[in-house]
This record gives structure tokens, C-alpha cells and sequence, in this order.
């Protein structure tokens, strides 16, 4: 059959623009093109961390540059999970916030246990932050985010960001997180079976990652034990009614209303654990995004 017709329109379009072959110009040159076609740039790498190799996905929207960076750690009860598994959420991100992305793959348990996701979360926002210029960039405006596992370790990285004095944060984005692996609360009582992610789930979870019960109340696996929450970044904290951890969620934003922290917290009603990986079926999910976006977008504003 012939070539479809928008394959062809396609095609002539392309070759319109005159745009230039790979090989024939440098590789920064030829991310210049293709941001200025208004084309997302996704770039996988990695880098090294303290152990071992630590895969990245870097996304780059449209734009001039430099641009802010967000970090951005996925969920997955520190077990499961990895780049491919957050790839939608990264390019959402990416495009509606207009900001470059990097998705961070760390090591996961029970091959690797605490804190060795926190170590490699942490070396890589210290990476983006060292490399922001290469990356098209702007050092003075990094991130950091994630969902429910992804969200313990953004928060944990933000304490490390603040207690070592690098890197500078201007906001942490915290999706339905897990901020507290030693205590028990009612929406775990009343949403722990029949809402997707239930008690025994997570008991799991948390068994594999800190088995050690004492190691749960560090800060670093637990950000609610933290004694002082002062000097951290403006936050959003993103909660779920029907979610087990959407009281750990909002204690953590309350705490950190009442150290001074500039915090926004949104509660979803009708939604449960993960419904933002949903955005193709929940409406919901869809408002989060514009929300979430929209938040990061003016985060980053102030910090220009």
C-alpha cells in the first residue's frame, strides 16, 4: 500500500526544516535542534555512586535553557520500581512544569537495605546539582520529588541537603509518601485492605528494606522522627483519602507548617494509593498533574 498520507506530510516537513544528521554536528549542538523543534529530549545514563553504577533518564522539554531540575525518585515500596515504571509521570512533569527531569533508578532492597537507597537518592541530586550546566540546567533552581517510596526519599534527601549544606533545595514535591515506618495510624486501619496497597503489603515492604526495627526511626527511613524540620525547602505533600499512608502524609506537612516551612498540602478525596499513575483513567489524576505542575512552575519562579 502507499505510504500513509500524514506519514508523508510528516516526512515533508522534516525535511523542510533542513534539520541536521547525527554525526554531522556536536551532540550539544544537535540537543539544541531538537529543543528548538519542540522535541523532548530523554537521555539515559549512568553515573557512578557510592555503590556502584546508578542508572539516570534524564528529560529535557522545550525551551531556553538553563532550566530548573527536579530530581525525581520512584515508588515502589523501595523493592520494585524503576525508570521505565515512572516514565509517563517524568514526562508530564517535565513538560507541563517546563523543567528537565531526572529520574533516578537506585539500589533496592532486599539485595541492598537501608540506607543504601537513601545514599544513592542523595548522590544523585548532588550530581545534578555539580552537572546542572551540561545538562542545560540552572544550578540555583534543583527540586527534588517522588511517590510514596520515592516520596521517603525525597524528604530524606532534603534532610541530607540541609544538614551537609549541599545542595542548595528550593522545593521538595512529595507524592502520597511515606514519611514514617514505626507508627500505626487510623487511614492504615481503615484503608489497609480493599484500596490497592494494603497493611500487609507494606509490612513486606518495610521488612525488606530496614529489617532492622531500630534502624526505622532514623530520620533517613523515617522523616516524621525527625526532631527539627526547620530550614527545609517549600513543600507540596500530595494525599489520597482511601490511601493507608495519607495520615503519615499530612502529619509530615503539618510538622512542617509548624517549623516554618512554606508547605502546601493537597488532599485527592476519592482517590487511593498510585492514582496519579492513572492519568489516563482517573480525571483526578489529570487535575494533580496541572496542580502539581503548576506549583513546581511557581517554586522555581522565585527561585530565578
Amino acid at each position: 500500500m502507499p505510504l500513509d498520507p500524514q506519514v508523508k506530510q510528516y516526512l515533508d516537513r522534516m525535511q523542510a526544516t533542513g534539520r541536521p544528521a547525527a554525526g554531522t554536528i556536536s551532540a550539544e549542538e544537535m540537543r539544541k535542534s531538537r529543543r528548538a523543534e519542540g522535541i523532548m529530549l530523554v537521555d539515559d545514563r549512568e553515573i557512578s555512586g557510592p555503590g556502584g553504577p546508578i542508572p539516570l533518564r534524564v528529560y529535557t522539554p522545550p525551551g531556553s535553557t538553563p532550566l530548573p531540575i527536579l530530581v525525581y525518585f520512584h515508588g515502589g515500596g523501595f523493592v520494585t520500581g524503576d525508570l521505565d515504571i515512572t516514565d509517563m509521570t517524568c514526562r508530564i512533569l517535565s513538560r507541563w512544569a517546563g523543567c528537565i527531569v531526572v529520574s533516578v533508578n537506585y539500589r533496592h532492597a532486599p539485595e541492598h537495605r537501608f540506607p543504601a537507597a537513601v545514599e544513592d537518592s542523595y548522590a544523585a541530586t548532588v550530581w545534578a546539582a555539580e552537572n546542572a550546566s551540561t545538562l542545560g540546567g540552572d544550578p540555583n533552581r534543583i527540586g527534588v520529588g517522588g511517590a510514596s517510596a520515592g516520596g521517603n526519599l525525597a524528604a530524606a534527601v532534603t534532610l541530607m541537603a540541609r544538614d551537609n549544606g549541599n545542595p542548595r533545595l528550593v522545593y521538595q514535591y512529595l507524592v502520597y509518601p511515606v514519611t514514617d515506618l514505626t507508627i500505626d495510624t487510623p487511614s492504615k486501619r481503615e484503608n489497609g485492605t480493599g484500596y490497592g496497597l494494603t497493611t500487609a503489603q507494606m509490612t513486606w515492604y518495610n521488612d525488606q528494606y530496614v529489617p532492622n526495627e531500630a534502624d526505622r526511626a532514623n530520620p533517613l527511613a523515617s522523616p516524621l522522627q525527625a526532631t527539627d524540620l526547620s530550614g527545609l525547602p517549600p513543600t507540596l505533600v500530595i494525599t489520597a483519602e482511601y490511601d493507608p499512608l495519607r495520615d503519615e502524609g499530612e502529619m509530615y506537612a503539618q510538622r512542617l507548617q509548624e517549623a516554618g516551612v512554606p508547605t502546601q498540602l493537597k488532599r485527592y478525596d476519592g482517590m487511593i494509593h498510585g492514582f496519579m499513575g492513572r492519568a489516563l483513567e482517573f480525571d483526578q489524576a489529570k487535575i494533580a498533574f496541572m496542580e502539581s505542575a503548576n506549583a513546581l512552575k511557581s517554586a522555581f519562579a522565585l527561585g530565578e
